[in-house]
């Protein structure tokens, strides 16, 4: 399981950085059009097309790796006032909880992918841009999501077994 979730922790990161580049390119395609419009009168078409798609992959690109990371925002009102079975036990409950809601998400990304596809739907603009990339990326995120929330949630519950509290979040520079 270890290899599977170094694996998994190298593909998120790939689509992190995927991801990273896609609000690069968003950024200098928004630039390049504000200064265009501004400075030489003639906007870079597509602009808006081209950010809304590269959104989708900022966004759910980054999900698995901030999961694997342990960085999303918590709220810890009661969390640090329960032992380390407590906190287990949340843990185990937030997972399973995000794990449900995401698998939803994939169900209706998967739906809203194959239609798609199928019908070439593209942005409404003046440049159309095919929807099935961006709608793949959503897709691929959460699944990746899924599988590092699976993973989780087996270790929260072997956690809760032992009565072991959760590793703490890992800081940037403590990266294997």
């Amino acid at each position: 399981m270890q290899t599977f979730s170094a694996w998994l922790g190298r593909l998120a990161l790939w689509l992190l950085l995927l991801g990273t580049v896609g609000m690069i390119s968003a950024m200098l395609v928004g630039v390049a059009d504000v200064v265009g419009t501004e400075f030489l009168g003639r906007p870079v078409l597509g602009t808006l097309e081209f950010t809304e798609s590269t959104m989708v992959l900022v966004v759910f690109g980054a999900l698995a790796y901030a999961q694997d990371r342990r960085a999303h925002i918590r709220v810890e009102l009661l969390y640090g006032h329960v032992g380390p079975r407590g906190q287990s036990f949340m843990e185990a409950v937030t997972h399973i909880v995000a794990f449900i809601f995401f698998a939803l998400v994939a169900w209706q990304g998967l739906s809203e992918l194959v239609y798609s596809w199928e019908l070439k739907e593209a942005t409404m603009g003046t440049v159309r841009f095919p929807l099935y990339p961006a709608r793949f990326f959503l897709l691929l995120g959460v699944l990746l999501l899924l599988a590092r929330l699976a993973l989780d949630i087996a270790a929260d519950i072997g956690r809760l077994h032992r009565g072991e509290a959760p590793p703490q979040p890992v800081a940037s520079e403590q990266r294997e």
